[in-house]
């Protein structure tokens, strides 16, 4: 929940530079379009496209953990987890179908990646959709179950021996080219004002080594 009273306290803790480079960043981050891991087991993998999706600008990932836990190793992902919005998916029988309700909720169509001869090819994507892309498994990829509920399927044009990409290195591929296309776009891609604010409170908090005690002082004595 957005606290701006807090917000403006915390303000005090953090150098200008940051809170300036917190605000620029901000302004190119988007929810138009997000990313949904499934069952992923190499961490280099997660850790990677957690990299990538910072790098391009994406605040959400949805990580489906079926048979799998994962998490982001930081010399890979280079400190990127801090700045993301993590949903995991690990609770129940299904986590899969989970996903696919919470992410449908927020008003996204899924995009399964797949080679699949009848998948579009990236290029030919509509970017003024808002859409999750699905990354599935090592190489079985993306499950039956969200294949079958995919409301469209994207794959790399690939024209040498090798039938495939690594997983993070197709993400990386597919979040370039539709997030450099969005920009250039009609599309309203930014985040709304409220959820910057709010992501905004949250980066601050993760920039402050004493938090905790900043946090108690700021409950029992200002707020």
């Amino acid at each position: 929940m957005y606290d701006p009273k807090l917000n403006k306290y915390l303000e005090q803790f953090v150098t200008e530079k940051r809170k300036n480079i917190f605000r620029r960043i901000l302004d190119e981050r988007t929810r138009h379009f997000t990313v949904i891991l499934e069952d992923l087991y190499q961490k280099h993998n997660t850790s990677a496209i957690t990299r990538s999706c910072d790098i391009f600008g994406i605040q959400d990932l949805h990580i489906i953990e079926n048979k799998y836990k994962t998490y982001v190793s930081n010399q890979v992902g280079k400190g990127s987890q801090k700045w993301l919005t993590f949903h995991r998916y690990n609770q129940k029988p299904h986590n899969t179908q989970d996903c696919i309700d919470a992410v449908r909720a927020k008003g996204y169509q899924i995009i399964a990646t797949t080679p699949h001869e009848d998948s579009n090819f990236v290029a030919d994507f509509d970017v003024s959709k808002k859409s999750a892309f699905v990354f599935g498994v090592e190489k079985e990829g993306v499950s039956e179950m969200m294949l079958d509920q995919a409301d469209g399927h994207l794959k790399i044009p690939m024209y040498g021996f090798t039938e495939s990409l690594n997983v993070s290195v197709a993400a990386a591929i597919v979040l370039q080219d539709v997030t450099a296309r969005m920009r250039k776009s009609g599309v309203d891609w930014s985040l709304a004002s409220n959820e910057k604010q709010l992501i905004y409170g949250q980066w601050l908090q993760k920039s402050i080594k004493s938090i905790r005690k900043i946090l108690e002082h700021y409950e029992e004595n200002i707020k």
